[in-house]
C-alpha cells in the first residue's frame, strides 16, 4: 500500500508501471476519469491486488462470489468501479482480494439528503454501517416534522445497511431551532410526545435506531438534554434500537460559547450507545481560509473526549467536502463555496493548480487564479488527511468514524478505510 505523490511530468501510466499495476486499477481506487490528467502534487492511493478475475459471458457478481469463497460485498468494496451495482462485461477484470492492514474493526456512519444522488450512494453503501437520512425535525406540539426520506432507507437496506432516524431541531421554517429544541426539553409533556412519536415512527419506517444532533443548546439545557437522551435511549432500547448522539467538538469540559456549553460529555456518552464528534468546520463557510479538519485540533477533540467516554463508544468524524475562498478573505462578507474532495482535485487539474500539503493539519490546498482575474484558496481532503485520521482512530482504538456526508463520491478515502480496517455490519 502506497500513498503516491504525483510529480511533474508523471502520468497514470508511467506511475503504474513504477509500481507494476494495472494503470486501470488505480484510476479505480481514486475514482479517476478519463482522460486520466493529474495534478502535480496529487495524492494517489495505491493498493496491490492480491487475485483478480476476468469476468466470462453468463457470470454474475454473486456466480463468482460464490466461486471464489467471497461476498458481493467485497467485491463491491474492492471493485469502486463497480458503483454498488451488478453489471458485468465479458473480458472485466475484477480484484478478488487486495493487500490490506487490518488490525482494527471500525464502525462507518453517513449522512444523506433525501435528494442524494442514488449512483453516489449506490458507490458508498458497501463501505457503510450505517446510514443517516436527514433529518425529522420538531413540531411545536412536540411531534416529529419528517422529510420524504422512503427511498434512501428502501436504499440503504438494499446493502444490508441499517437506516437511523435522524432527530435534531429543524422547524417547519426550513432552519434549526434551539428555541424548538428548549420547549421540547423542558416541558414533560413535550419531551414525552417527542420520545413516543420517535420511537413510533422508528418501528414504522424500518430504523434501525435514532441519530440526535441537538446544537447551539447553550449551558441551561445541558442537563436537560442529558436527561432527554437517557429517556430517549431507553425506549429505543425497548423497541430493539440503538442510539448515537453527535456532539459538538469540544477540548475541555468548561469550553465557552453556546455550540459547546449544551453538550456534557460525560453524562451524553453515558446515555448513548455511541457518539460523533464533529470534529470538521474549523475551515468553513464564513470563515477564513483553512483546513476543514485539522489533525491538531481533530486530536485535541478526541483527547479531551477520552477523559469523559469510553473509545469504544466514539466515532470520529470525517469531512467529505471542500471549500473554495475568494480572495482577499474579508470577515463577515467572504463566503466560500461547498465543493467535493474528488471536484477540488478536478477542478486543481483544469486550472493547472499545483497542489501542497500543510504537513501541520495533515491536510492538502491549493491556489488558483479565474478568469475574472480573482485568487482562491482551496481546501479539501484527499487519502493522506485521511489516513491521518484513520491513525488517530486506530492509535486510540475508537469505535469508528462518521462521514458528513456520503453525498460526494470521495472513492480513495472509502478504498483506503477497506483496506485499512474490517467493516462491522451496523453500529
Amino acid at each position: 500500500m502506497h500513498l503516491h505523490i504525483v510529480t511533474s511530468g508523471q502520468t497514470l501510466y508511467s506511475i503504474a508501471r513504477q509500481y507494476g499495476i494495472h494503470p486501470g486499477l488505480i484510476a479505480r481506487q481514486n475514482g479517476l476519469r478519463e482522460p486520466y490528467r493529474l495534478a502535480v502534487g496529487q495524492c494517489l492511493l495505491i493498493l496491490q491486488p492480491r487475485a483478480v478475475y476476468t469476468v466470462r459471458t453468463g457470470d454474475t457478481l454473486y456466480a463468482i462470489a460464490q466461486r471464489f469463497g467471497t461476498d458481493v460485498k467485497t467485491l463491491w468494496r474492492n471493485n469502486p468501479n463497480l458503483s454498488g451495482g451488478s453489471t458485468l462485461y465479458p473480458g472485466q477484470t475484477l480484484v478478488l482480494s487486495q493487500e490490506s492492514v487490518r488490525t482494527q474493526s471500525a464502525s462507518v456512519l453517513g449522512y444523506a439528503y433525501p435528494n442524494a444522488q442514488e449512483t453516489v450512494l449506490r458507490g458508498i453503501l458497501p463501505y457503510a454501517s450505517a446510514l443517516c437520512p436527514f433529518t425529522y425535525g420538531i413540531a411545536e406540539d412536540g411531534g416529529l416534522l419528517p422529510p420524504l426520506d422512503g427511498e434512501l432507507t428502501a436504499l440503504a437496506l438494499e446493502y444490508g445497511v441499517p437506516a437511523l432516524l435522524h432527530l435534531s431541531t429543524l422547524t417547519e421554517g426550513g432552519g434549526f431551532s434551539s428555541l424548538r429544541a428548549q420547549a421540547a426539553l423542558e416541558d414533560a409533556a413535550l419531551r414525552a410526545r417527542l420520545i413516543g412519536e420517535t420511537v413510533a415512527q422508528m418501528r414504522r419506517g424500518g430504523y434501525g435506531g435514532v441519530d440526535v444532533d441537538f446544537e447551539f443548546l447553550g449551558a441551561g439545557l445541558a442537563d436537560a438534554f442529558a436527561d432527554f437522551l437517557g429517556e430517549l435511549r431507553t425506549a429505543v432500547h425497548a423497541a430493539g434500537g440503538v442510539l448515537v448522539c453527535a456532539l459538538a467538538p469540544k477540548t475541555s469540559a468548561d469550553q465557552p460559547g453556546v455550540l459547546y456549553e449544551g453538550h456534557d460529555y460525560r453524562r451524553l456518552g453515558e446515555n448513548a450507545d455511541a457518539v460523533l464528534l464533529m470534529t470538521y468546520e474549523w475551515g468553513y463557510t464564513y470563515g477564513p481560509p483553512m483546513a476543514v479538519a485539522p489533525i491538531g485540533a481533530v486530536r485535541r477533540v478526541v483527547e479531551y473526549a477520552l477523559t469523559e467516554i469510553p473509545a469504544e463508544k466514539i466515532l470520529l468524524g470525517v469531512p467529505n467536502y471542500a471549500y473554495d475562498w475568494t480572495l482577499p478573505y474579508a470577515p463577515g462578507e467572504s463566503r466560500a463555496q461547498s465543493l467535493g474532495n474528488e471536484a477540488a482535485v478536478d477542478l486543481a487539474v483544469q486550472v493547472g493548480a499545483e497542489i501542497r500539503f500543510d504537513e501541520t493539519a495533515q491536510t492538502p490546498y491549493f491556489s488558483y487564479t479565474d478568469r475574472a482575474g480573482a485568487v482562491h484558496e482551496v481546501w479539501f481532503e484527499d487519502a493522506r488527511s485521511c489516513a491521518a485520521k484513520y491513525d488517530l482512530a486506530q492509535e486510540y482504538a475508537l469505535r469508528g468514524f462518521g462521514f458528513w456526508n456520503f453525498m460526494r463520491p470521495f472513492t480513495a478515502a472509502f478504498a483506503l478505510l477497506n483496506a485499512r480496517f474490517s467493516i462491522l455490519p451496523g453500529i
